[in-house]
């Protein structure tokens, strides 16, 4: 049974930085790309970072620049590394495996992890 469970979240100033994980059991890790997904109140979730299986990663434009998607295989876990943060980044993170290139979510949903921006 795949499991997801992210981790890290929490309540940060205008310009401050958050690191989150995801450990991942149930699958093989190292065969799938991984993505962090968000969705903020009354809004659809959308797909803010993904990694390939051999690291090539993409970003939502609204992040790039500000963001850092990596993973480490041994440890069956992905990271988003966020800097710069805004108000708007405020919302619920997840993470998934995925298609890499049609950003189709594969597995269940774990319970994410908060992100709230403000001061």
């Amino acid at each position: 049974q795949v499991q997801l469970v992210e981790s890290g979240g929490g309540l940060v100033q205008p310009g401050g930085s958050l690191r989150l994980s995801c450990a991942a059991s149930g699958i093989t890790f190292s065969s799938n790309a991984m993505g962090w997904y968000r969705q903020a109140p009354g809004k659809e979730r959308e797909l803010v970072a993904a990694i390939s299986r051999g690291g090539s990663t993409k970003y939502a434009e609204s992040v790039k620049g500000r963001f850092a998607i990596s993973r480490d295989n041994a440890k069956n876990t992905v990271y988003l590394q966020m800097n710069s943060l805004k108000p708007e980044d405020t919302a619920l993170y997840y993470c998934n495996s995925m298609m890499y290139y049609s950003n189709t979510p594969l597995g269940s949903w774990g319970q994410g992890t908060q992100v709230t921006v403000s001061s």
